[in-house]
């Protein structure tokens, strides 16, 4: 059977097993363009149980001019969507905190203190323009480090602009940024070149974690296609490194 990484690589690969902790997802419902009501957020619950989650960290997006959330709408709606996980009977436990979209609003949450995180490192994933680089990136990484944080770049495979050249990758690692990795862009969801992508962060020992980024059935549906597939060390690793996060 033919795994996601071609054999001219030269690379062994082993059977996929899912991460029991997801770091990234959408699934407070309607606050966001994840899941649009508590129904379709339970069903999602399920089928993640059922892959092997145990526990989700869902991280709803926060970006000034189009989904200006907060820590009280956040909570909020974590918290209905814990009482409908207990009044369902499922396993899977649940937590919140958010995906922080570069500009002048982020920069002021930092100064006030105002942030979600998780994790024993306090973890903040945060994320940027798929077009362009921010030119806050650096001061993001340093201010977030000066308050006891740790940065947590979301999905740097799908950034165009480090599809030719993902040096600065580097140097933010040097920075003291952990990089999170679309589990489904191993599976070419996002596209080839993206997928390329990933598979290089992953060999270069770049991928810290992984998450599901999880937003609609298309999502999920490209990560059951990763059920009984082969995949190299690398990417278990970042797994199981997504299991002591907490």
């Amino acid at each position: 059977m033919f795994g996601l990484f071609n054999k001219k690589n030269k690379v062994e690969s082993v059977p996929f097993s899912f991460p029991k902790v997801d770091i990234h997802s959408h699934l407070i419902p309607g606050i966001d363009d994840g899941s649009p009501d508590l129904p379709t957020t339970i069903n999602y619950l399920t089928e993640l149980q059922e892959l092997g989650y145990e526990y989700v960290i869902t991280t709803p997006h926060v970006m000034m001019d189009m989904y200006p959330n907060s820590m009280s709408t956040i909570l909020k709606g974590c918290d209905e969507v814990r009482n409908a996980i207990t009044q369902v009977g499922l396993k899977i436990e649940f937590d919140t905190a958010a995906e922080y979209f570069i500009d002048e609003q982020f920069l002021e949450l930092i100064a006030n203190n105002q942030l979600l995180s998780f994790g024993r490192d306090q973890y903040i994933l945060f994320e940027m323009s798929f077009m362009q680089e921010s030119l806050l990136v650096e001061r993001v990484i340093f201010d977030l480090k000066a308050k006891g944080y740790t940065p947590l770049l979301a999905h740097p495979e799908r950034y165009n602009y480090y599809l030719q050249n993902h040096d600065n990758l580097h140097h933010f690692k040097e920075l003291g940024c952990k990089l999170q990795l679309n589990l489904n862009s191993v599976t070419g969801y996002y596209g080839s070149k993206q997928k390329a992508l990933a598979l290089k962060l992953l060999r270069e020992g770049l991928v810290d974690f992984v998450g599901t980024d999880l937003h609609h059935e298309k999502h999920l549906n490209a990560l059951k296609s990763l059920i009984d597939t082969s995949v190299e060390p690398m990417l278990l690793k970042a797994v199981e490194q997504n299991n002591s996060i907490v």
